[in-house]
């Protein structure tokens, strides 16, 4: 079993940038495919980014390509996302999952790709 837990949310201009956290505990984290997810107010909960196990694959959201960056430091059992040029649609609470079904990489963006969740950070932009 995984737990997760996220922080690094806060307020912050548009522009701006922040680093989200998320550290996970349990031996299966360092093996697992990790991914953020977004939940804007009014919206579904969309896919940020991914990053497989070893950290040396990623993908990402289409509107966020280039601007943010997931990584992770398994020795720390530990996934960033740090998060540049934000705008203000970039709002919303960010979720870390885990995928510890299989290790197997693909390009998992739906949630229930994912087995394990955090409870969520706030990021807000404002202009």
């Amino acid at each position: 079993q995984v737990q997760l837990e996220e922080s690094g949310g806060g307020l912050v201009q548009a522009g701006g940038s922040l680093r989200l956290s998320c550290v996970g505990s349990g031996r299966t984290f360092s093996n697992s495919i990790m991914g953020w997810f977004r939940q804007a107010p009014g919206k579904e909960s969309e896919f940020v980014a991914s990053i497989a196990s070893s950290g040396d694959t990623t993908y990402y959201l289409g509107p966020v390509k280039g601007r943010f960056t997931i990584s992770r430091d398994n020795a720390k059992n530990t996934m960033y996302l740090q998060m540049g040029s934000l705008k203000l649609e970039d709002t919303a609470v960010y979720y870390c999952a885990a995928r510890t079904r299989s290790y197997i990489w693909a390009y998992y963006t739906q949630k229930n790709d994912y087995d394990y969740w955090g409870q969520g950070t706030q990021v807000t932009v404002s202009s």
